[in-house]
């Protein structure tokens, strides 16, 4: 009896071990309807945990979650994206996701006016508000939540109007006007 019940263990440790462990990473982020994939994109994890899908460029190539809350995005290529502020996006994200927030991140920053500044963290009110709070040192800047609801196309590189646009805009002089009417009064 003793040693059925060795071997009946065994026969059943081999076969599990035959199966690999679920994951939750995805190589393919988007996969088609028809693929049978139940895996989510990183475009639908992201409500899952209580933040809006847009936080993330519309290039993203794979991602990876492990259960302890550490994740890592990979981009095609590094990018732009143009919200209240000039967002880079490097070529791979990596931070901690929890329920209404993401710490620990790295390989995203904001530009404010000539200098670009490391987003150290994102989070959001519980219960959800129309808020999103964004960690930059020790600076915690408040933005509308709904510019981030939307999954935005990137940008290759900085456009020639966003650097200084506001200043070269404030500092312009009139245009000179050649052809003035004049109001003849008696």
């Amino acid at each position: 009896m003793a040693d059925s019940s060795l071997l009946l263990s065994l026969t059943l440790a081999s076969l599990l071990a035959s199966f690999p462990p679920p994951s939750l990473s995805s190589p393919n982020p988007n996969p088609s309807p028809s693929s049978g994939s139940s895996s989510a994109t990183v475009y639908e994890l992201l409500p899952k945990f209580g933040l809006p899908s847009g936080l993330l460029p519309g290039s993203v190539r794979s991602y990876n979650l492990s259960d302890d809350g550490q994740f890592a995005v990979d981009l095609d290529k590094p990018c732009y994206v143009q919200f209240d502020y000039l967002v880079y996006y490097d070529r791979r994200i990596t931070g901690k996701l929890s329920y209404g927030s993401i710490t620990d991140l790295e390989g995203i920053q904001v530009q404010r006016f000539l200098f670009w500044l490391d987003v150290d963290e994102i989070r959001v009110d519980l219960p959800p508000s129309d808020s999103i709070y964004f960690q930059v040192g020790i600076i915690n800047k408040k933005l509308d939540v709904d510019q981030f609801k939307t999954v935005r196309s990137c940008r290759d590189k900085v456009s020639s109007g966003s650097c200084g646009g506001p200043w070269k805009r404030g500092i312009q002089l009139p245009t000179p006007v050649d052809d003035v009417q004049m109001l003849i009064t008696e």
